[in-house]
């Protein structure tokens, strides 16, 4: 309701303090502002296509091109030569002390060298042990060997020298004795008799090969037993 004193227009400034009037109240049209148009953007244009050049077609009189140089490839230096490694002399990768190797050689029995007459020492012993196989054959050979030459100078060769000479000549005697003995119609007594005297020549062979081999002279040789 309005009061005596209030303005007499349409614009009423009570709206702007939280007052208002009927005329406020109602509705007023309002100017509807048109969007400004956007301005077309212009299109850009194609990037132009560039055509290859077409190859010039070679002229038959045209000079051949020279040719491309023939670069060889490097060659790598042989390699050095590796140095072989030599096998290590000790049987095992520890290396022994000193007192233990002077244990091992104090206990290695010394080497004696072959007496003056060595060889022909062990090819007489040789001859003498295959008397038996061979039915005395060899055994004469040994005894031909023997007879009629001077013996060795040195004690240990001559004390086997005398040895094989009483083995082959004792040897020879009983064989000879054992083989009238048997067509003389002592048949058993020359059989036996053969029999003992090829064990005696083996024994006496193998003792005196066996002392020659362990550097010992025989004490004996003029014995007949071994």
């Amino acid at each position: 309701m309005a009061e005596p004193g209030d303005p007499h227009h349409p614009d009423d400034h009570d709206d702007h303090v939280g007052f208002a009037s009927a005329a406020s109240l109602q509705g007023r049209p309002r100017d509807v502002t048109p969007e400004p148009e956007r301005a077309p953007q212009p299109e850009l244009a194609p990037e132009p296509v560039l055509e290859a050049a077409p190859e010039p077609e070679p002229d038959l009189f045209d000079p051949p091109a020279p040719p491309e140089p023939i670069v060889a490839a490097p060659v790598a230096p042989p390699p050095a030569p590796t140095p072989e490694r030599r096998p290590a002399s000790a049987d095992s990768i520890f290396e022994a002390s000193p007192e233990f190797t002077g244990r091992s050689r104090d206990r290695e029995p010394p080497q004696q060298d072959l007496p003056g007459g060595g060889m022909n020492l062990y090819a007489v012993y040789a001859l003498i042990l295959l008397a038996v196989p061979t039915l005395g054959v060899s055994a004469a050979i040994a005894l031909v060997a023997v007879t009629g030459r001077a013996g060795p100078a040195d004690p240990l060769s001559r004390s086997h020298f005398i040895y094989q000479q009483r083995t082959l000549w004792a040897a020879f005697i009983a064989g000879l004795i054992g083989v009238v003995l048997i067509p003389a119609g002592i048949f058993a007594l020359g059989i036996s008799l053969i029999f003992f005297l090829a064990l005696w020549v083996v024994l006496r062979g193998a003792t005196g090969v066996w002392n020659l081999k362990s550097g010992r002279a025989i004490s004996n040789p003029r014995s007949w037993w071994i």
